[in-house]
């Protein structure tokens, strides 16, 4: 009876690390992702925003993942605008930066904490070498993805019904300071990242997501059906 309620529980584990799992990779896809920042570029014109060439915005983006990924607390970024050196970053927005750094980096933990509890509950159900773990590990798929496709079916509309809340709320609970509230006219990281940017970066995030849900759950319900003929046959 305590065995059976143990693979209960980590049967809804695993469905629950699911969607943690494949939504913090797609969150950590989107930071490293020089496709996403370049796009962000040309979308809303951030060369003219800023005066910065294409190239010195592609510098700027490259630095920014190196530092996400770096040991360093602090960035120290410089880009050449009309042919002088400057840093890009004043000493409030290179401090947001090192809160956006910690979230980035929770993001990886949880990532990686999802991942290994996800591959050993994999591997051990087909270790096992007995048909109903294999049923139990793809229902837990199906079940995981379909959680996995709720969330993003309600964080899909939130971000298309109310985005300017969703974006509010989400400062408010991730920071504890207010280094976040920079000016659009004179701080570099907003006009390289307008709130336009966030929408766009949210959505594809979403869209990655409930993707790789689709896919697995997929997957998953693949295996059912062809046991299912097959018993039946």
């Amino acid at each position: 009876m305590k065995l059976k309620s143990l693979g209960i529980a980590a049967k809804w584990l695993f469905m629950l690390c699911l969607p943690l799992l494949l939504l913090t990779a797609s969150i950590g896809w989107a930071a490293n992702s020089l496709w996403l920042y370049k796009y962000g570029f040309d979308k809303y014109n951030v060369s003219q925003t800023t005066g910065l060439a294409d190239s010195e915005l592609e510098k700027a983006a490259a630095g920014l993942i190196s530092y996400f990924n770096s040991g360093e607390d602090y960035i120290n970024l410089t880009v050449v605008n009309n042919g002088e050196l400057f840093e890009l970053f004043n000493e409030k927005e290179v401090a947001h930066l090192k809160d956006v750094k910690g979230l980035i980096w929770l993001d990886y933990w949880v990532l990686l904490g999802t991942l290994i509890y996800v591959l050993a509950y994999a591997v051990i159900s087909l270790l096992w070498r007995k048909r109903r773990y294999w049923h139990r590990l793809a229902w837990g798929v199906v079940g995981g993805g379909g959680i996995t496709l709720t969330l993003m079916l309600a964080l899909g509309l939130a971000t298309i019904l109310g985005f300017d809340q969703l974006f509010w709320q989400f400062h408010l609970i991730s920071f504890t300071n207010e280094l976040w509230q920079l000016d659009p006219t004179r701080d570099y990281l907003i006009m390289l990242f307008p709130q336009g940017f966030w929408y766009d970066a949210t959505v594809f995030c979403a869209l990655i997501t409930a993707g790789l849900a689709i896919i697995l759950g997929g997957v998953g319900g693949g295996y059912l059906m062809f046991t299912r003929r097959r018993a039946t046959s």
